[in-house]
């Protein structure tokens, strides 16, 4: 598989990665990863972004700011509300994008959710991985919980995620700095802008997998949301069969 990774400079200056896949000439498919991950992480290690590839679509893997390849400063000022969603409206439009498919996981997935919520570009339709209701509509909780983690470590309110969270970080060579900036970049999305929404969307969650909320309560709080179960918890459902092929499937829809 043919992977090509550039980079481009976003609305602040900062110059963040993205990685190319897929068939040049085929539908823009719009993929954003999770919180700690990359898109070499999420989606091209694990083989997702190879059977993304198969349904001959063009294949756009950006890493977020603060992640992977992409300029990950530690000043506070370079993580502004919305920056993540403001940096996908600059990649598309540096592009020539204006029609497209989105796919996000976890973090990547309340990403796409600010996109749709802006209104400032208008994807064809939507695939969620791995978020709830309440990952959308309050997501202060989440944000404390990693952002103990990162700051307190063992001695975090749950020690053992805020050991995993620090392990990660120091495993994959990320700042905690820039990992807390990501994190105050992020905006709910209100019940009532959710319904407003009337964009085709499919939430797909592991069965055991409530990190982020209720899927189902996601699903129906769209203005055009559906959803599917697939076996698994927040981390292991994207290494899933069932997962892969629900995400081919919306694709070759």
């Amino acid at each position: 598989m043919d992977y090509r990774t550039a980079r481009f400079k976003t609305f602040d200056g900062l110059n963040l990665a993205w990685t190319e896949t897929g068939s040049p000439n085929g539908r823009p498919t719009l993929v954003l990863h999770g919180f700690l991950a990359s898109a070499h992480l999420n989606w091209i290690e694990p083989g997702l972004a190879a059977a993304m590839a198969t349904t001959g679509r063009r294949i756009l893997l950006p890493d977020l700011r603060g992640h992977g390849q992409s300029d990950a400063p530690t000043d506070e000022a370079a993580y502004p509300k919305d920056a993540l969603p403001k940096d996908q409206e600059v990649l598309l439009a540096q592009l020539g994008i204006t029609d497209f498919d989105l796919v996000g996981y976890s973090l990547g997935a309340r990403t796409a959710v600010r996109l749709l919520a802006r209104g400032y570009t208008r994807p064809e339709k939507v695939f969620l991985g791995g978020m709830g209701e309440a990952g959308i509509t309050t997501v202060g909780t989440r944000k404390d919980y990693f952002e103990d983690g990162i700051r307190n470590g063992a001695n975090a309110q749950d020690p053992r995620a805020g050991t995993f969270i620090q392990n990660i970080l120091k495993q994959r060579g990320m700042s905690p700095q820039a990992a807390l900036g990501v994190l105050s970049t992020q905006v709910s999305t209100s019940p009532e802008e959710l319904a407003k929404i009337k964009t085709p969307v499919l939430v797909v969650n592991g069965d055991q997998d409530r990190d982020n909320g209720d899927p189902v309560a996601l699903a129906a709080a769209l203005g055009n949301g559906s959803y599917k179960l697939v076996p698994g918890n927040h981390l292991s459902a994207v290494a899933e069969p069932a997962f892969r092929d629900a995400l081919v499937a919306f694709l070759r829809t």
